[in-house]
């Protein structure tokens, strides 16, 4: 990956018009952790070192790889290019694109934020840390004349992010939805396709390696959380962060709520949903939410299975557009991380820089009450003449229509005679539905209200 430059200095290049592409001086890069992903991306920078050097048309050098512990053995890479000097790596005059694939937000923000300053272009797969300060890391990067790529920080190696920052730039984006975790997604199709409970398949899950010791972050709806943080920002052109993302995860699905969704032509899927919504003032804002969902089984999500993920766009003029694929593991993460590595290394050849991360139009964030939603209602009511026209009144005077009843065999509820009732709303507003959903539990009428689940249009 090494050759000679006639001429280099810093991070400019001069060459003559006939020198051909090996004769620049390589851009070095900086490789920030050495995990699953960051393995993988080395392990692709040198079996396609010869493909990489036409597209970027000048070779690379991979100068360092920073990570925790440098006494540990690692095979796959030199060891005297292994190093703890993260910092130290960075700011080296031969580094000219930085790879992190560490993972985490503040230690990770630090050293993303030095490279900008310094005039290195970035290349991360970290959902959170985008999600958290994707405007410092723009801004620095606007400042300084560099690029900050995060193909892989959505999706892995799904264009997601390339296709709203540069194919879709034309268009007006009305709705992004989709599957992003492969975690869940596993989960909830494991259950969909043997009836079993959340906690028999999340074991499984963790057993395969789908889901982490910990899987807090995926099963409550958190990794998704910022990736949608990070789908909306692009697709509005207005900023969208982690915290302003309303998030539920999937560990109150149960086999039953399964059962009930395939009785009615439906599966769950956890979605993360950005749309551009009319608020309450009648002013466009954004909306951005992660949470369970009935989709139908005629809808091209509904047959996304085990760990893949989908992403479901509706454009003006483009109209819908899905995109599927692997959205996670260590070869379709470096996949998307030497894609954004190509662009950084070209625009350090040849000038220019990647499209810019635009929030002119600074649409305002809805507030989840606003946001039109319809629910799918599973509650046990006193087996009674009358009781429908009673939960048909409450309906009424909350400004609900219901779209389907249906009633199911005869239950006992704490010794109590008891009726299942499915109710499926019309399009509502969310808190005119919440408030209805409180109305039924605390009702006479109501034994039970077994769950709440959302409807995805």
């Amino acid at each position: 990956m090494t050759m000679p430059s006639p001429q280099a200095s810093g991070n400019s290049y001069t060459f003559d018009g006939t020198a051909s592409a090996r004769d620049r001086r390589p851009v070095g890069i900086a490789l920030l952790g050495y995990g699953t992903v960051g393995s993988e991306v080395l392990r692709l920078l040198k079996s396609n070192e010869e493909t990489l050097e036409h597209r970027i048309e000048g070779p690379i050098e991979l100068k360092g790889v920073a990570v925790s512990d440098a006494s540990k053995p690692r095979t796959g890479v030199d060891p005297e290019l292994v190093t703890e000097d993260a910092m130290g790596l960075i700011l080296r005059d031969d580094v000219d694109v930085v790879v992190e694939v560490i993972g985490g937000i503040e230690y990770p923000r630090k050293l993303v934020l030095a490279a900008l300053e310094a005039g290195k272009s970035v290349v991360t797969a970290n959902k959170a840390l985008v999600a958290a300060h994707a405007d410092e890391l723009a801004r620095a990067a606007d400042e300084h004349g560099v690029d900050l790529y995060y193909e892989a920080a959505v999706a892995a190696a799904i264009p997601v992010v390339g296709m709203l920052r540069r194919s879709l730039a034309g268009d007006q984006i009305q709705r992004v939805s989709g599957i992003v975790n492969g975690t869940t997604n596993f989960i909830l199709d494991a259950m969909d396709s043997t009836g079993a409970e959340y906690s028999e398949t999340l074991a499984e899950a963790t057993e395969l390696g789908y889901a982490e010791a910990d899987p807090t972050a995926d099963v409550e709806g958190h990794d998704a959380a910022s990736k949608a943080a990070i789908l909306a920002s692009m697709a509005f052109h207005s900023r969208v962060k982690f915290a302003d993302v309303s998030c539920e995860g999937i560990t109150q699905i149960t086999a039953e709520d399964i059962e009930a969704a395939k009785e009615a032509g439906y599966t769950i899927k956890l979605l993360a949903i950005c749309e551009k919504i009319v608020d309450a003032s009648g002013q466009p804002a954004v909306s951005a939410r992660v949470h369970p969902a009935l989709v139908s089984r005629e809808h091209p999500l509904a047959s996304v299975s085990g760990s893949y993920n989908a992403v479901f766009v509706e454009a003006e003029a483009a109209g819908n557009l899905m995109f599927y694929g692997n959205g996670a593991g260590g070869a379709p993460t470096a996949s998307a991380v030497l894609g954004d590595v190509v662009g950084a290394a070209r625009n350090k050849y040849l000038g220019g820089r990647a499209p810019k991360d635009l929030t002119y139009a600074q649409l305002p964030l809805a507030q989840f009450g606003d946001v039109p939603t319809r629910y799918h209602i599973d509650l046990r009511v006193h087996d009674r003449v009358g009781v429908l026209a009673d939960l048909a009144a409450t309906c009424a005077s909350r400004g609900i229509s219901l779209k389907a009843v249906r009633q199911e065999e005869d239950y006992e509820v704490n010794g109590h005679r008891a009726a299942r009732l499915i109710l499926v709303t019309h399009t509502a507003r969310e808190q005119d539905l919440a408030d209805f959903v409180a109305n039924l539990v605390e009702s006479d009428d109501v034994l039970e209200v077994s769950s709440v689940i959302r409807l995805a249009d």
